[in-house]
């Protein structure tokens, strides 16, 4: 079926509206004078007026292209680069647009250190750079720096600093001589620092997690594979830490701080807000969660065993006897295990050892002293040596570590316990050698890893300390403050020969090997020292040289 012609042109139709262009051009010609007099010309002054009353003429001016530069004008290489202001960047804070909030192709602004999304004509980095002449950004992403609204990057050798700065990388080089070579940085200011013993912003009560950071990464292994590990396709919180810990460890940091913003964001989004920056928590119960979650993270299974670098460095093996109590046993001899009664012997992994502290005397001896018991480390280790017993669930339980080791042991000194009414907290202080730490007596024997008797040594890396705050009393209220819970850790310092530093929030300084135990220990990170290797390829006995 062929298609009805039209019965007359569309351009002939009346009444159609006459377009914007040709409206445009016959006020052109209106102010053009003819020879018709002052009437044409009047005529196109009225024009004007009724043009200006309405929209129209508005919608007349066509808008133009802005324009964009794929390279910066000749001779204008370095254009907008002495605007920048290093004092004000700090890319520790969580990548989000501070207009859209989104966290998807974001740019730092170089003059005042705030992020936009985007940089095409419409985004909010291209109307901030209009609005206040702000015109130097960098991808957070890719670490290119552009000029906006031009549009063009900048290869400027002179803004590597900050590049390193936002996204620092190291070699195995660098990485292996961390531990060797003493090294101090300085800051845009001037100030000393260490790389690897910088203070943690505390924004209100994060200090539990900052212990933990600073703890974990002074564990050689596991900040080294952070540190040169590719974990770009890893999840969001392996990568936050892996950032972390490259500032931390930074020779050419702005400050001799970092603040850990951006990996409590996406811990407290993972955890359903149990550890927030908002909210005190135990560093215990976060070490748990973070290094199951780090595990599943680095493609860990939760049934294979070492099947994750966490594992790798933490995981050990513990032998478990239990004993149901009879009625046959006696009061004074419960915990004794009897011969006649069948054992269950079971093997457990684990990744932190819990400690036990001795009950806190009620009251101080004759002589006023005493006040603050005090329990050597040794004594409270006594629990893993096989022979000693526990009254647990109607049970007798004895434990002892089982070979291999792991190359990490983590302690923890259970100090707070809960009733129905109230926390308890056990003030003991538990006394302690920073070096030759013995853990062969706690070991089930195994000739194919170590021989009987033998000395199995470990020096200690981190010691988390707990302090008591009381707080103000209130004006209105005569009662006394309650306690507030604060944290700092002691870490060594290898390349100094074995030196220790204190860091609690933004504060670290130098302390003496002697005092470390003066303080309620919380949390402890010991390392395996390397045995010497003789002649023959047996092992040799002795302390050896650390690892």
């Amino acid at each position: 079926m062929s298609k009805r012609q039209a019965s007359e042109a569309l351009e002939e139709l009346v009444g159609s509206p006459a377009s914007k262009k040709s409206r445009f051009d016959d006020y052109t010609k209106s102010l053009t004078p003819s020879a018709n007099g002052d009437d044409n010309h009047t005529n196109g002054l009225q024009r004007i007026e009724d043009e200006e009353e309405g929209d129209d003429f508005d919608d007349e001016v066509e808008e133009k292209a802005p324009i964009r530069q794929a390279a910066p004008t000749a001779g204008y290489d370095d254009l907008y680069l002495d605007t920048i202001d290093r004092n004000v960047l700090d890319f520790d804070f969580e990548k989000l647009c501070s207009i859209s909030l989104s966290n998807i192709n974001v740019y730092a602004c170089l003059v005042c250190g705030k992020y936009f999304q985007g940089r095409g004509p419409k985004s909010h980095a291209y109307f901030h750079a209009l609005d206040e002449d702000h015109h130097v950004y960098i991808n957070m992403s890719t670490q290119k720096v552009y000029v906006l609204p031009e549009g063009y990057e900048v290869m400027s050798k002179s803004l590597d600093d900050i590049k390193y700065v936002s996204d620092p990388r190291y070699t195995r080089q660098e990485v292996a001589e961390f531990d060797r070579k003493p090294r101090t940085s300085r800051t845009l200011l001037g100030k000393e620092y260490t790389p690897g013993f910088v203070g943690m912003n505390n924004i209100k009560e994060n200090d539990y997690l900052n212990v933990i950071v600073q703890s974990l990464s002074h564990v050689s292994p596991l900040r080294n594979y952070f540190l040169l590990e590719d974990l770009s396709k890893r999840d969001e919180l392996v990568k936050r830490t892996s950032i972390l810990f490259r500032k931390i460890w930074n020779p050419r940091a702005f400050k001799s701080h970092v603040s850990p913003h951006e990996l409590l964001q996406e811990i407290s989004l993972r955890s359903n807000k149990r550890f927030t920056l908002t909210a005190q928590s135990d560093p215990v119960e976060f070490l748990s969660w973070y290094l199951n979650n780090l595990h599943l993270g680095l493609g860990g299974s939760k049934t294979k065993p070492h099947s994750s670098p966490i594992q790798h460095i933490f995981q050990g093996k513990l032998k478990v006897e239990s004993q149901a109590i009879t009625a046959k046993a006696d009061a004074s001899d419960r915990l004794r295990f009897e011969e006649s009664t069948q054992v269950q012997t079971d093997i457990s992994r684990f990744l932190l050892l819990t400690l036990d502290l001795p009950p806190a005397p009620l009251f101080q001896d004759e002589q006023e002293a005493n006040i603050i018991p005090q329990v050597p480390l040794s004594l409270l280790l006594a629990k893993y040596n096989g022979v000693k017993a526990q009254e647990l669930n109607a049970q007798r339980k004895r434990y002892r570590l089982m070979h291999p080791l792991p190359p990490f042991l983590v302690f923890h000194v259970k100090r707070f316990s809960k009733n129905k009414f109230v926390s308890e907290r056990n003030p003991t202080i538990v006394t302690f050698d920073a070096r030759n730490l013995d853990v062969g007596p706690y070991v089930e024997p195994d000739p194919s890893h170590c021989q009987p008797g033998e000395p199995i040594w470990y020096d200690l890396v981190a010691n988390v300390v707990h302090e008591a705050v009381r707080q103000k009393e209130d004006v209105a209220d005569s009662a006394v403050g309650e306690e507030k819970k604060t944290w700092k850790v002691q870490l060594r310092d290898k390349s100094r020969d074995g030196e220790w530093v204190v860091a609690q929030d933004l504060f670290v300084e130098k302390i003496r090997e002697e005092l470390l135990y003066l303080g309620e220990t919380y949390l402890q990170v010991w390392e395996r020292r390397d045995r010497p290797r003789v002649q023959g390829g047996s092992n040799g006995k002795g302390k050896g040289r650390m690892a």
